[in-house]
């Protein structure tokens, strides 16, 4: 990048300056942009297909890939209520709590 000696400049010069940068910075970023879409949709349309689709395809993959949603087995059971579970995953239910706290070990509640 060569040096531009600005010091022969006057304020208003150098904001009329600035403001010209600004506004080719901003003229360079939308022509980007534009020939960004343009490579995109050229893509899309060679594989046959639409942007929309690319973009749902690749949300949906997101999703399964996270395994939100997928049922985990319990692993624990309070032995005073049957009907209380717990996977180990996440925050501990009262009843394990206390029952550690009373001298009873996790593998206690094991199912």
């Amino acid at each position: 990048m060569a040096n531009i000696d600005l010091s022969g400049y006057n304020l208003s010069e150098l904001k009329g300056l600035q403001h010209d940068i600004e506004k080719e910075i901003k003229s360079r970023q939308h022509q980007d942009l534009q020939k960004a879409r343009e490579q995109i949709l050229a893509i899309a349309q060679e594989a046959g297909v639409s942007v929309q689709e690319l973009l749902a395809t690749g949300d949906k993959k997101l999703k399964q890939e996270k395994g939100k949603g997928q049922k985990v087995q319990a692993r624990y059971q309070n032995p005073g209520n049957n009907t209380q579970t717990w996977t180990g995953r996440g925050r501990q239910p009262k009843w394990i709590a206390e029952g550690i706290a009373g001298g009873k070990s996790i593998d206690d509640f094991r199912i």
